[in-house]
Order: C-alpha cells, then sequence, then structure tokens
C-alpha cells in the first residue's frame, strides 16, 4: 500500500494550469468591399521573427523577454505561421536547448513565447540526467550549435515529491520509477540539510535537483569544452506553474 500511495505522488502532485492563446486568421477574396474580421486578443497574428542569437546571453535574454511577454499576456507567437514551419522543414537552428520535466503543466514554448525551431526540447520525469538526456543535450551542441542549455525545474514536481518521501522514510514507488528517484534523491538530502525553517522543503528540493542536473550535464567533456571557449552556457532554471515566472536560478 505505501508503494502505491509512493507512486501515485509521482504524478499526483494537484493542479492543472492550461495555457492557451488564440491566433485570429484573415482570408481575403476577391470582394472588396467585404469587411476583414478583427481580433480582440491582444496577441499578434501572423509571422513575427527574432534576430539572429549567437551568444549566451542573448539566448538567455530572448528566454527572459519571452517568459515577460507570456506573463503580461503580450504574447507574439514568433515563428508558429506557416512560412516558419516550412523553413524549420529544411533545417533546425534552436537557439537554446531546454532539458525539462516531462510534467504537461510545463509547454516551455508557450511560457517562453517561442516558435517552431527555436527551442531543442528534453523532457523526462524529474528532468533528471541519463544517458540518454545527456546525448541529446550533446547532440544539441556538436550539430545545432546551441548557445545555451538550461535544465528547468518546476514547482509542485511530483517526481521531487516522490523522492522527499523515499527520503523522509517512504516506501520506493516500483518499477523503472525508481531509477528517476534515485537520480534525485542526492538533491533531496542536500536540501533537507540546508532548508531553512522559512523555506519549503519541496520547492528548495526541486531547486537543487535542477541545479544537479545542471552539473552533471556540465561535467560532459564535450560540453565542457564549448563552455570554456565561452561559446555555451549551462544554467539551471525554475517554473513556477502557479505563476507562469520562469527564472533561471
Amino acid at each position: 500500500m505505501a508503494m502505491d500511495m509512493n507512486r501515485r505522488r509521482l504524478f499526483g502532485v494537484a493542479g492543472v494550469a492550461a495555457a492557451g492563446a488564440a491566433l485570429a486568421a484573415c482570408s481575403t477574396d476577391d470582394k472588396k468591399d467585404e469587411a476583414t474580421p478583427t481580433s480582440t486578443s491582444k496577441t499578434a497574428p501572423g509571422p513575427v521573427h527574432r534576430p539572429e542569437i549567437e551568444t549566451p546571453a542573448q539566448a538567455r535574454e530572448e528566454l527572459r523577454k519571452g517568459n515577460e511577454r507570456y506573463l503580461n499576456g503580450e504574447q507574439v507567437h514568433p515563428g508558429t505561421d506557416e512560412m516558419r514551419r516550412v523553413e524549420v522543414a529544411l533545417k533546425q537552428e534552436p537557439f537554446a536547448a531546454i532539458l525539462t520535466c516531462a510534467d504537461s503543466r510545463v509547454p516551455v514554448e508557450i511560457v517562453t513565447d517561442q516558435g517552431f525551431g527555436d527551442l531543442f526540447v528534453v523532457r523526462v520525469a524529474g528532468n533528471v540526467v541519463g544517458s540518454s538526456e545527456l546525448g541529446s543535450l550533446q547532440y544539441a551542441v556538436e550539430h545545432l550549435h546551441v548557445p545555451l542549455i538550461a535544465v528547468a525545474g518546476h514547482a509542485k514536481c511530483g517526481a521531487v515529491d516522490a523522492a522527499v518521501g523515499v527520503a523522509d522514510g517512504g516506501a520506493m514507488p516500483g518499477g523503472a520509477v525508481d531509477d528517476i528517484v534515485n537520480h534525485i534523491l542526492p538533491a533531496v538530502r542536500a536540501a533537507k540539510n540546508e532548508v531553512t525553517p522559512d523555506q519549503n522543503l519541496l520547492t528548495e528540493a526541486i531547486k537543487a535537483n535542477a541545479i544537479q542536473s545542471r552539473d552533471i550535464v556540465l561535467k560532459d567533456p564535450l560540453i565542457a569544452a564549448e563552455v570554456s571557449k565561452g561559446k555555451l552556457e549551462v544554467v539551471a532554471a525554475y517554473y513556477d506553474i502557479d505563476t507562469g515566472k520562469f527564472v533561471v536560478l
């Protein structure tokens, strides 16, 4: 019974946040006197193209500005038009790689207001780093030449919550989920040793887990070499699913 309870804890943290944005499409025909539909949305339909992003600082700033637009309800949905879709079908040139959780409430492209081909996203429960995740990030660096890798944890992460339960003496969830929890446990134990009375253990463990995964990524020789050249930065980030804010730690 304890195993079943902790397994449900992994994916059962409450709350579903739905983020939607409506694009109004206008069509024209030969009738010159036909009225053109207008949109009451604050979003700007149609193609919006961002400037070239080549440095880690530019990539961080684009993520920050995109999240700011999202928070203010001023999304421009850059690169979500048909022209951009056709363009990236030929070649992708993302400006950042994001390792984040598989949680359905963490749509990084939406909360950073990005479009087709802008972000190379790797998703796994608990944003842990195994060989598949690391290999994906290596590909983004070596072949796509991204200047930024962000490892993003998020509020109310069920995987980290399960690890907190195990660290408190609870049973392992069971099955392959145990591997995820084992990846997270060192970060949870570190957070338990450092958390102050005015801090929330789960929140601090989630941040510690993102930092732990970032540090694992930084140990990879291929990635470390690009970091040493100044061409790449690897950061930890945190997404608050209650407020919608995405910040670099």
